[in-house]
């Protein structure tokens, strides 16, 4: 089967600024993939290259076989891309956006499928409203419906729910999962781990232009053994307990994380707490998440 994206030696320079430096990446169709990094590590760049917005300096990109330069008709008419930043045409209603943009693709008859983008995207009591009246919330919906109203089977959503309330984030997700089941491949990149932890299948993280994880979700978290101990405690940590301490989030400095390797060191902690007379406030048992692998590999740990 071919694959739904192919990537192989993708490089890409903007001045001095090395964006993209030889990406290879192969994404199966029907696949929820994700594709995380720090701001300014290629994620936006190798979309673009995927939809024909920048050229890359070498290198390949396929689109369900389809050379994103030499078939470039083909391959952006298999791909749905939703940009992260909000661009629309003020002169034009909601519906009149989605029709023109159903033009773009040859296809006259498309209202039945625009209704049904509308209805999943909350946007249907909006259809005749002009886009310059919509809230930033409202414009990103459009643009997640632009670039499904030709049911390209490949869809990228670049930073989809940044900026929208949690209702749109829970209606869009239900959608998008929809269409993955129908055979979809979703391409996602988003800085809401918890939500590339939940819904991604694989997973690959970029860091200054190279990939440098990639595997399966569970396994990128599987990676990293360690729980946590997480404590609010009347009195000073036992200096015995002071080498397993480690940093806290900002924001939770009146907490305490400490790293055990397995449940049967929490008797050695709860014991050590006692010997030194502390009072537990609250205590919880952490396990790994994905914001921990991401921020660790970030790291180079």
């Amino acid at each position: 089967m071919t694959d739904a994206i192919e990537i192989r030696g993708l490089a890409k320079r903007f001045g001095g600024v090395r964006a993209l430096d030889g990406v290879d990446l192969t994404i199966a169709q029907g696949e929820f993939f994700g594709l995380l990094g720090p701001n300014g590590a290629g994620k936006t760049t190798l979309i673009s290259v995927l939809a024909g917005l920048a050229r890359p300096d070498r290198g390949t990109a396929r689109v369900l076989g389809h050379d994103v330069l030499t078939a470039y008709r083909a391959a952006r008419r298999l791909l749905g891309v939703v940009p992260q930043e909000l661009v629309f045409d003020p002169f034009f209603t909601v519906r009149e956006t989605l029709r023109l943009q159903s033009g773009y693709y040859g296809l006259r008859r498309n209202d039945a499928w625009i209704d049904e983008v509308m209805h999943h995207l909350d946007l249907a009591g909006k259809a005749d409203a002009n886009m310059r009246a919509l809230s930033g919330g409202m414009k990103r919906r459009v643009l997640i419906a632009q670039a499904l109203v030709h049911r390209p089977p490949v869809i990228v959503l670049d930073e989809p729910t940044a900026g929208v309330d949690v209702e749109l984030r829970h209606g869009l997700w239900q959608f998008v999962q929809r269409l993955n089941a129908e055979g979809h491949t979703i391409v996602l990149t988003t800085h809401y781990l918890e939500e590339a932890e939940a819904l991604c299948g694989r997973i690959a993280m970029l860091k200054q232009g190279r990939v440098v994880a990639l595997d399966t979700t569970a396994n990128l978290i599987r990676q990293f053994h360690a729980l946590y101990v997480r404590l609010r405690l009347a009195g000073q940590l036992p200096a015995a307990l002071l080498p397993l301490r480690v940093t806290r989030a900002a924001g939770e400095e009146d907490a305490l994380l400490l790293q055990i390797q397995d449940y049967a060191e929490v008797e050695r902690v709860l014991a050590t707490l006692r010997a030194g007379g502390c009072t537990i406030l609250e205590l919880e048992i952490v396990q790994p998440d994905l914001e921990e692998v991401f921020v660790r590999i970030m790291r180079g740990r």
